[in-house]
């Protein structure tokens, strides 16, 4: 598990979750992959996260992707 410091706040990365708030950067569909690059933050849909992941991939710190949520049943 790994962790980020955030000020004098320790979070937990696998502790983050993506809400329906959160909006796919390329076409405002809910966002089920978080890209960090450095301090920026990229959100993605499933589609445009996999249509992007062969470039971003190179240069990302973090790839958290909870695409696997479209699966599950409800």
């Amino acid at each position: 598990m790994s962790q980020v410091s955030a000020g004098t706040t320790t979070v937990e990365r696998d502790a983050y979750e993506l809400t329906a708030l959160d909006r796919c950067d390329s076409c405002g569909a809910q966002a089920y992959i978080r890209v960090m690059i450095g301090e920026s933050e990229l959100l993605f849909c499933a589609h445009h996260g996999r249509r992007h992941q062969e470039k971003l991939a190179a240069v990302a710190t973090d790839w958290h992707d909870e695409s696997r949520r479209l699966l599950e049943d409800n």
